[in-house]
């Protein structure tokens, strides 16, 4: 006897093979703008056309890169070790990056977020087991914003030890933080063989890649660093008002930046994700906590199943402003959604306000979540030892089978144990516990792990190098390195 893996699916087989179809189609007579001239250069050379502006991509272009994308990508971490498999149905949980606030629990504000911030998140981060990957989720305010981007990945790669989901901000930021990169795993040898970074890149839509976004996919494809595409089609404003046509946007946005990464280096490994949304035609607001926004997501991760890629999306998240039940269910609703559909990289958790947020409270409680969905991934499993009709002879025998060896054996695997920050005492025993809320409980849980927990320092000489690396670009702006609130992790 075996068991199922859970799952979701809404689209017919069918009609998957008609969103491809018509991708393939709008990409062959609108085509998209780029605005690169070194990524112009390699489609025109392999056959594409460019006409009106927009350059034209044939199906049989778009046929002939899909067959060298990898159909899953290892991530490992500061040590080498496997931490993600993304391929199949495997999910993994990471933080959604990049917040440019930060919920302050004691003034219950969203404030723009600052280094001692992202140290705290990144740090919290590395605590947590349920997130195999880390994110550069907080913008810092208080460093020149021409450095953010690299200040962000220098956090993450001091303070934290798990593989990073990141990205550019400004043209030539990628050289440094790759730099850096390769400064922790010894060579650029070995970070190909064992990556360590995953870096975003977003077309904008409708059909247009900046010179910026199409630089980051030449150059992460040939240092052979995974690439995330995040594609954003808005239902109705940036994108057709349906969800299916949303889907086939997406799906056409996609496979052109798959097609520019693998002209620039075949067989590198690229992600087919997005963060798309309903466009809320009342408030002019991209909810991401809409399950329309869901549905979505779900259908096109679907499609990236069926053309054999690694799957990403941007869920389990909320656009409430406060840690309240709009921001529990709206989380909730999604992880579940998320890993029912197969999403191998999940980002989201502890995200507020339309992406624009993190919450270290929220992420504590998203955590606990993100445990459950996973717990529902592994379905109903029967349990070596005894047979259950064995069991209960047991059980009429002896009363309970608290003790009974097969209990013994299988109740940590059969059940995931949250926290204390979900409230599962009795009534008499959490009198003083439930009068307080979530969101109070997961203050005091993330302050006592940030107590407890110290992320194992980097190996002396990748500190030296990586610090040395930062304070080349700081000069630039007059700043050291030493003068930016940026303590060394470890003892």
């Amino acid at each position: 006897m075996t068991s199922i893996r859970p799952r979701v699916e809404l689209l017919s087989r069918d009609l998957v093979q008609g969103i491809i179809d018509d991708a393939h189609t709008i990409l062959a007579r609108s085509g998209v703008m780029v605005e690169n001239a070194e990524a112009q250069k390699l489609l025109l050379g392999s056959g594409a056309k460019k006409e009106d502006g927009r350059t034209k991509i044939s199906s049989e272009l778009i046929k002939k890169c899909l067959k060298t994308v990898p159909s899953s990508i290892q991530l490992y971490d500061r040590a080498g070790e496997l931490r993600a498999d993304l391929g199949g149905d495997r999910s993994h949980f990471d933080p959604g990056s990049a917040a440019l606030k930060i919920l302050d629990y004691e003034t219950g504000e969203l404030r723009a977020g600052k280094i001692a911030d992202a140290i705290r998140f990144a740090a919290l981060i590395d605590a947590l087991p349920n997130f195999t990957v880390q994110s550069t989720g907080v913008v810092p305010s208080d460093v020149p914003p021409e450095v953010s981007d690299s200040i962000r990945l220098f956090i993450a790669l001091t303070h934290g030890t798990k593989p990073v989901v990141t990205g550019t901000f400004k043209r030539g930021s990628f050289d440094l933080m790759n730099q850096m990169l390769v400064a922790v795993r010894g060579s650029d040898k070995a970070l190909r063989e064992k990556p360590l970074a995953i870096f975003d890149c977003c077309p904008s839509p409708p059909l247009m890649w900046s010179d910026l976004t199409c630089q980051d996919l030449i150059d992460v494809a040939r240092a052979g660093i995974p690439a995330e595409l995040v594609s954003m089609p808005l239902t109705g404003a940036t994108a057709p008002v349906s969800l299916h046509g949303a889907v086939v946007q997406h799906c056409a946005e996609n496979l052109s930046g798959i097609v520019i990464h693998q002209l620039a280096a075949p067989g590198s490994p690229i992600i087919y994700g997005g963060s798309p949304a309903l466009f809320d035609m009342r408030n002019a607001t991209t909810p991401m906590g809409a399950i329309e926004t869901m549905m979505i997501d779900a259908a096109y991760a679907q499609v990236g199943k069926h053309l054999g890629l690694p799957t990403h999306a941007y869920m389990g998240l909320s656009d409430a402003k406060v840690v309240d039940a709009q921001a529990g269910f709206e989380s909730g609703m999604g992880a579940l959604m998320a890993v029912l559909a197969g999403v191998n990289m999940i980002s989201g958790p502890g995200m507020m306000d339309f992406e624009n947020a993190q919450s270290l409270e929220k992420l504590a409680i998203d955590h606990e979540i993100c445990g459950m969905a996973l717990r529902l991934a592994r379905g109903v499993e029967p349990r070596e030892g005894a047979t259950i009709p064995e069991l209960m002879e047991a059980l009429l025998r002896d009363g309970n089978l608290l003790s009974h060896p097969h209990t013994l054996r299988w109740f940590k695997e059969e059940a995931y144990y949250p926290s204390k920050i979900v409230d599962r005492m009795t009534d008499e025993s959490s009198q003083k516990q439930s009068a307080r809320t979530a969101f109070a409980r997961a203050h005091d849980f993330v302050e006592k792990t940030l107590q407890k927990h110290q992320p194992p320092p980097l190996d002396s000489a990748a500190q030296r190098e990586i610090e040395a690396i930062m304070e080349s670009r700081l000069r630039d702006f007059g700043l050291p390195l030493s003068g930016l609130p940026i303590p060394k992790s470890g003892p």
